[in-house]
């Protein structure tokens, strides 16, 4: 077989004067290696599937025998040396235009985006592109490079003068004026789809969800009337009756959301993740996640992995209004026969994509009482969210020790400790507190409050943030305070927290304090952003004897 030497390369070129970021047109990594090219199809034979794990946010361009730039069309599965190629969901960019973000698909399973994520692009004045590209979300997947044709002066009919190219259709003349370009023909109206349009080499088709099939118009969706069109759209058994048709999965598997869909049962909590695979879908194959350390324990009927955030390889991103975990369960034969008795396997590999979302918005409450007589300040226990944030009380300005058991009794004008606390520490995460504000109630609507943050900036001066090790922590210092009136004898904290990515550059966490956002701005974000989770603990009673 012949074997390559690959090299990849850093070029930097370095210009003095006053520092500045460096331009990613002249400080990128080269992506060079045969396989990425999409004319390379993977084969078992060759050796197992390719994972682009060393990828993790950096510049790169496309380069040598890898191709000239990432595809804006569909790739089948099974292509640049893996199962999953990733392909760019969009049209390259102008010089002119800088940086733009654009989406990048994975293909699989017969799905053209099964898995997605956000990267950079830049046109660079030499007419090649480099990309700012993300660390895959589970494996296996690979960024894909394409050798684009080539207009030049040998070019037979092409070429409208010396100077001149032209491209054939379904493709676009790139800034280089020489290479020819895939036009996203799903960029224009959808490319006159009603639901999904699918952009492929040199032309596009249009699909439709699940439990719907297209009409003869090749553009509009129907929905499917029976099992006898597509199976209904079931992916296992359809069945009819008086009312219509239902989808019904194999034992040990469940239906989906999108009702059509059978998928393994997958269970999603703040700290761990566990999976539990029929083992008649198993048979005689090895199950292990990205991590191949991390591997399946049988307990007779199914076959259970567990995991967490951190660990056996799980990715964690941000996506739209959802915190993503992701990973992969892959199975291979065994290579000797188990003490379950699998003495046959039914399939070579087994693939199961695991994803846990979590709201990327919460509403963390806490309270607190004070006693107006001897004025002292009684805080009641901590609360707990979905993703996993509590709302701390500390005992002082170094946020290490929090009260766990004895309540704390803090008079007026005493300094109150508190502090939004991650119980996973995940790398490639941020937070970003952008409200907190005190109620005399429980309620989190209470007409009377009173603001300590808004907008990500602080509204009341004497509160004071401290830095943070966690770029997920956030520790604040307030003067203990309390609502006017005999009647208000509880003060309840509420913040509203956000997480982001770390490497974007343009989310809501980088933009920090925010003072000028557009008040209906704020309202279509409320009614259509992420679902607060709200915590409410106590109150404590209230000893009003000296």
């Amino acid at each position: 077989m012949l074997q390559f030497l690959l090299f990849t390369c850093l070029f930097i070129t370095v210009t003095l004067g006053s520092p500045m970021a460096l331009d990613p047109c002249s400080a990128y990594i080269s992506l060079n290696e045969p396989w990425r090219n999409t004319d390379h199809q993977f084969d078992e034979s060759q050796g197992s599937p390719l994972c682009d794990n060393n990828v993790n946010g950096e510049w790169y361009r496309f380069t040598g025998m890898a191709g000239d730039a990432m595809p804006t069309f569909c790739i089948p599965e099974n292509h640049c040396g893996t199962h999953a190629p990733v392909w760019l969901n969009g049209s390259h960019p102008l010089e002119g235009d800088g940086i733009v973000q654009r989406q990048a698909c994975a293909s699989f399973s017969g799905n053209c985006c099964l898995w997605n994520t956000t990267v950079e692009v830049k046109a660079c004045p030499g007419g090649y592109y480099v990309y700012r590209l993300t660390k895959p979300s589970v494996c296996f997947h690979v960024y894909c490079g394409h050798f684009y044709d080539i207009c030049d002066e040998d070019c037979h009919g092409s070429c409208l003068d010396t100077s001149g190219c032209t491209c054939s259709p379904g493709t676009v003349l790139g800034p280089d004026r020489q290479t020819c370009f895939d036009e996203n023909e799903c960029e224009q109206n959808n490319g006159g789809c009603s639901e999904i349009c699918v952009n492929l080499k040199n032309s596009y088709r249009c699909e439709c969800g699940v439990g719907r099939v297209l009409r003869s118009d090749g553009k509009t969706c129907e929905d499917i009337e029976g099992c006898h069109n597509k199976n209904g759209g079931c992916s296992h058994s359809c069945l009819m009756s008086e009312k219509g048709y239902q989808c019904e999965c194999p034992r040990g598997l469940v239906l989906s959301e999108d009702n059509h869909t059978c998928q393994v049962p997958v269970f999603c909590k703040s700290n761990t993740i566990e999976v539990s695979i029929p083992r008649d879908l198993v048979g005689g194959l090895e199950l292990f996640l990205t991590n191949t350390s991390c591997r399946g324990v049988s307990n007779g009927t199914h076959v259970n992995i567990l995991f967490s955030l951190k660990t056996c390889g799980t990715v964690v991103d941000v996506v739209n209004d959802k915190i993503v975990a992701s990973n992969l369960v892959t199975g291979l034969p065994k290579q000797t026969p188990g003490s379950s008795g699998d003495i046959i396997i039914r399939t070579s590999k087994l693939l199961i994509p695991v994803t846990c979302e979590f709201p990327r918005l919460y509403t963390i409450s806490e309270g607190y009482v004070p006693n107006l007589r001897n004025t002292p300040l009684e805080i009641m226990s901590r609360s707990h969210g979905i993703f996993p944030f509590t709302l701390e009380i500390f005992k002082d300005h170094e946020f290490e020790e929090p009260y766990r058991e004895a309540l704390p009794t803090l008079k007026l004008r005493d300094s109150l400790y508190f502090g939004i606390e991650p119980l996973v520490h995940v790398n490639g995460l941020e937070s970003l507190v952008e409200s907190c504000f005190a109620t005399p109630t429980s309620k989190i609507d209470e007409i009377l409050k009173y603001y300590l943050i808004r907008d990500g900036c602080v509204s009341d001066d004497s509160v004071k943030q401290y830095t943070s090790r966690d770029h997920l922590a956030k520790h604040f210092q307030v003067p203990v305070f309390k609502f006017v009136g005999k009647d208000h004898k509880e003060v309840f904290l509420h913040c509203r927290v956000l997480v982001c990515g770390m490497l974007d550059e343009r989310s809501r966490c980088a933009q920090g304090c925010h003072r000028r956002m557009r008040r209906e701005a704020v309202g279509r974000e409320n009614d259509s952003g992420p679902q607060s989770q709200m915590l409410t603990g106590g109150p404590i009673s209230i000893d009003w004897e000296d």
